[in-house]
C-alpha cells in the first residue's frame, strides 16, 4: 500500500470497544434438509449475530458514517435459483464460489435480517478493504479473501469472541503470537488492522501449502488444520470440503457457505435494495516513535485531541498506555496535531504522570516495622524479662525445706517445684531457688 493510502486507511483503526450482544438462540442457527429428507442444524458464525445498534454507537460510526441517502425501497426481492448460480459464477474469482441450499440460507440471512449490518459493513469496507487487499496481494493470495473479516468480526477490530479470538481476523492468542503479533498486558496487536492483516495473509498462505484447496483453507482458518485433517481421515481420505462436510464441527459447516454468501452480498447488494451508509474519509494521520511510557490521556489533555479518536488510531494499546520504555513504540496522531505534539512533548510526558503512570520503579522498605516472627520473638523476650523481673532467688541453707521457703515467701510448694523444675521435696544446701 502506498504511504498516502496507508495513512488514510490507518486512520480508521476504530476503537470498537463494545460488547456485542447475540440475538436470541433460535436466531443463531438454521435448519437445512438434505436429499434424503434429514434435517440438520447449522450454526451461524458468531459475527452474524452481533447487534448493529452497538456498532452504530462507536467512534468510527459516529464520526465517519451516516445514514444512506438511497431512494431504493427497503424490500428484499427473491430470485430463481438459476439467478444466484449465474451471479456467483460471474464474480471474478480463482476460488470456487459454488451454490447449494446451504449457501442460499446464508444469502437469505445477509439480504434479509442482516441487511442493515451489510449497509454498515459496505461503508466500513471503504476504510478496511485497501488494508486487506494490500496484505493479501503481498502474499499472492486471492483478493476474495478480504471478505473473511466480514464473517469473522463484522469489521470490528476489537471484537472478542466467546472463546477469546480477537480483532478483525479473530486470532486466537497462540496463533497470533505464532505469526508475530505481540500480545501482553499492555499491547494486543491482534487489534491492529494492518499488523493483523499481514499475519492473517501469512497464516492463509501457510494453510494453502498444507491443503492446496481454498475451501479447505477457509474451513481450517475457522476450526484449525487439525480438525480438517480429522474430518479428512473420517471421510476415508476425501479432500473436497463438501464431501468432508458431515465430519466437520457444526459452526465450520456453515463457515464456507457464509464466506460464499458474503462474497455474493458484498457484490450484488444493489440487487437486494441494500444501500451502503455514507462514509467520509478521515483526516490524514502520521506516526511518531516514543521511547518513554506515555498515556493517551496525557496526549489528549495537553494537545487537545479527543481521547476516543486517539484510541481509534491506536487500537492495540489495551490500557491506553504506549509502552515506549520497553521498546520504541508507535503513536499515531492526526497529521494536523503532529507539530503540536512535538513542540509540547516534554509537557505531555510530565502531565500528571504520577496519576496516569503510577507504577513505582524503586521503593524503600520500612525497617522500623517488625515482622510477625520478630514480633513474636520480641514478645517472648518481653514476657521472659517480665517474668524474671517479677521473681527473686533464695539460697538454701542447711536445714531449710521447700515448705519453709514457701511459707516465708507467700507461695506454695507446688509452685516452687514448677518454677524450679524440682521433683520431690528434697533440696540441697547452697542451691538457689526462684520464688515469686
Amino acid at each position: 500500500m502506498k504511504t498516502k493510502a496507508l495513512l488514510i486507511a490507518l486512520a480508521m483503526m476504530a476503537g470498537l470497544n463494545c460488547s456485542m450482544k447475540a440475538q436470541t438462540d433460535d436466531e443463531d442457527e438454521i435448519t437445512v434438509t438434505d436429499n434424503d429428507g434429514n434435517e440438520e442444524v447449522i450454526e451461524f458464525p458468531e459475527a452474524m449475530s452481533y447487534n448493529l445498534d452497538s456498532l452504530m454507537n462507536l467512534y468510527l460510526s459516529r464520526t465517519y458514517l451516516g445514514d444512506d441517502e438511497c431512494n431504493m425501497t427497503d424490500v428484499n426481492p427473491t430470485f430463481d435459483k438459476e439467478v444466484y448460480i449465474d451471479r456467483l459464477s460471474r464474480i471474478p474469482s480463482v476460488m470456487e464460489l459454488s451454490y447449494n441450499d446451504v449457501v442460499q440460507k446464508f444469502i437469505d440471512r445477509y439480504s434479509g435480517r442482516l441487511r442493515r449490518s451489510i449497509s454498515y459493513m459496505l461503508a466500513a469496507s471503504n476504510f478496511y478493504m485497501p488494508i486487506f487487499e494490500e496484505a493479501l496481494e503481498t502474499y499472492g493470495l486471492p483478493l476474495e479473501l478480504k471478505y473473511l473479516p466480514v464473517i469473522e468480526s463484522a469489521l470490528n477490530p476489537k471484537a472478542v469472541s466467546r472463546v477469546g479470538a480477537t480483532g478483525l481476523w479473530q486470532f486466537m492468542l497462540a496463533t497470533g503470537k505464532m505469526y508475530g503479533l505481540q500480545v501482553n498486558s499492555l499491547v494486543d496487536e491482534r487489534r491492529d488492522p494492518v499488523k493483523s492483516s499481514y499475519a492473517a495473509a501469512h497464516f492463509l498462505s501457510d494453510l494453502y501449502k498444507i491443503f492446496g484447496d481454498w475451501n479447505l483453507v477457509i474451513a481450517a482458518y475457522n476450526c484449525g488444520p487439525e480438525n480438517i485433517n480429522k474430518a479428512i481421515r473420517r471421510s476415508g481420505g476425501e479432500r473436497d470440503y463438501w464431501r468432508i462436510y458431515p465430519y466437520l464441527p457444526k459452526e465450520t459447516r456453515g463457515y464456507v457457505p457464509a464466506f460464499i454468501a458474503a462474497n455474493y452480498i458484498m457484490t450484488y447488494y444493489c440487487d437486494h435494495n441494500i444501500c451502503p451508509m455514507t462514509s467520509r474519509l478521515p483526516a490524514k494521520t502520521d506516526t511518531v516513535m516514543v521511547n518513554r511510557n506515555i498515556h493517551l490521556q496525557q496526549v489528549a489533555s495537553v494537545c487537545g485531541i479527543d481521547i476516543e479518536q486517539l484510541r481509534t488510531l491506536n487500537p492495540s494499546y489495551r490500557k491506553d498506555i504506549v509502552p515506549g520504555s520497553s521498546e520504541l513504540s508507535c503513536l499515531r496522531l492526526p497529521i494536523t496535531e503532529m507539530g503540536k505534539f512535538i513542540d509540547l512533548q516534554d509537557s505531555v510526558y510530565n502531565y500528571r504522570a504520577d496519576l496516569y503512570l503510577n507504577k513505582r520503579t524503586e521503593v524503600s522498605v520500612n525497617d522500623d516495622t517488625p515482622t510477625y516472627q520478630s514480633s513474636k520473638r520480641s514478645s517472648k523476650r518481653s514476657k521472659s524479662s517480665k517474668s524474671r523481673r517479677g521473681s527473686k532467688t533464695v539460697t538454701v541453707r542447711k536445714g531449710m525445706t521447700l515448705s519453709h521457703i514457701a511459707a516465708q515467701n507467700g507461695t506454695t510448694v507446688k509452685k516452687l517445684q514448677q518454677l524450679n523444675g524440682i521433683k520431690g521435696t528434697n533440696i540441697r544446701a547452697g542451691r538457689k531457688i526462684r520464688v515469686r
